[in-house]
């Protein structure tokens, strides 16, 4: 993990968001959190980083998200040599919504 983010503050934001229980008390606290473009820029790094994970290439992220190549290639480089977040949170989505894993 990355110590420059290891504070109270953070912290605090991540047991915050461990609360909550139903999409909709999603909906509710991000907006509260965050602007609308803050909230679209996190959805579509995370959509970004799940068709990188399916081997989609860039040119066709582009199509589809709207994403910058720069943004593409930052995202990339946390699937390839980040701490895994990406990782796990796919895996845990898969096995929630039934799909067999590679592993």
């Amino acid at each position: 993990m990355n110590q420059k983010l290891r504070e109270l503050h953070v912290e605090t934001l991540f047991q915050a968001v461990l609360m909550l229980e139903t999409v909709e008390e999603c909906y509710n606290f991000f907006e509260d959190l965050c602007t609308v473009p803050e909230l679209k820029a996190l959805a579509q790094r995370l959509e970004v980083a799940k068709m990188l994970s399916e081997g989609k290439v860039y040119s066709a992220i582009v199509q589809e998200t709207g994403a910058s190549t720069a943004t593409i290639s930052r995202v990339n480089r946390s699937l390839h040599y980040g701490c895994d977040g990406y990782k796990v949170l796919f895996e845990r989505m898969d096995r929630a919504n039934g799909v067999a894993s590679d592993e």
